[in-house]
């Protein structure tokens, strides 16, 4: 039996074998740059894992692995581009490489490239997984304009299930999808799909959860990421839309004069909006709404009706995952 770290190896391996650069060079290689960036990989591990649950053969899926994860950069490659950000994984991004221009285009290639790779193998239930991925694209691309909207809101506007929502498609949505598509390739049964989807969401849902505390209250040396990074960018998270909750009404009117107020330093914001979720305890509030995702998480995994060791890499990555907030 394999564990998780197995997975991950065989991604690593899959990557490294692959060519990307073709002509013309000044397209292929942006794509090139970004597919050896690296990253956690996680969505073509939780691929590979899920056909294997069922019995599948690793070779049948090693294309849909390349093709999950070049859709992934590709929208992190937009994603960079719309942001403005300077970096991805401690290294230039494509516009600041090679322009705006390229890296529209770039981007637009490994969409097509991904499609590309799931067509490269034969499946009886191709038209499923096409299908799949295809709405797992499209329910990203609106969570990312649901999360661009919201940048644009006042605070108040935001409710938690607003976020809650637009987190499950522009993160959860592709983690489920690829273990659906992994689950599609080895013939597995509706209902265990669907329980495995379910999985893949609340484990989707605990990541980007898990994102949010660790802007707050993440070491930066640790995680490589500026604290508060996202009260100086505005950005509508668990942290900020679950304090307006609990606020009393004057730290509510502080919150959102602090948000909605840009001319307010950066620093500051950042100092005066994390003294107010001391004051609130804000940290308990969402290491419990993480527990509960990694539990429903859980109590789908356990639902799957197969063998409970073919389960032990899926079980091994939450775990890991979960650990990430310790």
């Amino acid at each position: 039996m394999n564990n998780i770290k197995y997975y991950l190896e065989r991604v690593a391996e899959i990557f490294a074998e692959e060519q990307f650069v073709f002509e013309p060079k000044e397209l292929y290689e942006p794509i090139d740059y970004t597919l050896r960036l690296g990253g956690k990989r996680i969505r073509p591990t939780l691929l590979l894992a899920a056909n294997a649950l069922f019995g599948g053969k690793e070779e049948e899926v090693r294309d849909a692995a390349l093709g999950i994860e070049t859709f992934h950069n590709f929208t992190l490659l937009h994603d960079d581009l719309m942001d403005r950000s300077p970096l991805r994984r401690g290294q230039p991004t494509v516009y600041t490489k090679w322009g705006d221009n390229t890296a529209i285009l770039s981007g637009d290639t490994m969409f097509a490239l991904a499609w590309r790779y799931f067509l490269r193998k034969p499946s009886p239930r191709l038209q499923e997984i096409l299908q799949c991925f295809n709405e797992t694209a499209i329910e990203v691309c609106e969570g990312q304009q649901k999360d661009m909207n919201f940048e644009r809101l006042p605070i108040e506007s935001v409710s938690i299930d607003d976020y809650m929502d637009m987190i499950r498609q522009k993160t959860a949505v592709l983690l489920a999808g690829a273990l659906k598509i992994g689950a599609l390739y080895a013939d597995a049964p509706e209902k265990e799909v669907k329980r495995l989807y379910d999985f893949g969401i609340h484990l989707g849902l605990a990541f980007q959860l898990q994102d949010d505390l660790l802007d707050g209250y993440g070491d930066t040396a640790v995680f490589g990421k500026k604290t508060g990074q996202d009260i100086r960018d505005l950005k509508k998270n668990y942290l900020i839309l679950r304090a307006l909750q609990l606020a009393t009404p004057d730290q509510r009117l502080a919150l959102a004069k602090l948000y909605n107020d840009t001319s307010v330093d950066e620093d500051n914001r950042v100092t005066k909006v994390m003294a107010i979720y001391e004051v609130l305890c804000l940290k308990p509030e969402i290491d419990k709404a993480i527990t509960k995702e990694f539990d429903l998480a859980a109590e789908a995994l356990e639902g799957i009706q197969v063998p409970e060791d073919l389960k032990t890499p899926l079980r091994e990555l939450m775990e890991s995952l979960n650990g990430r907030k310790k």
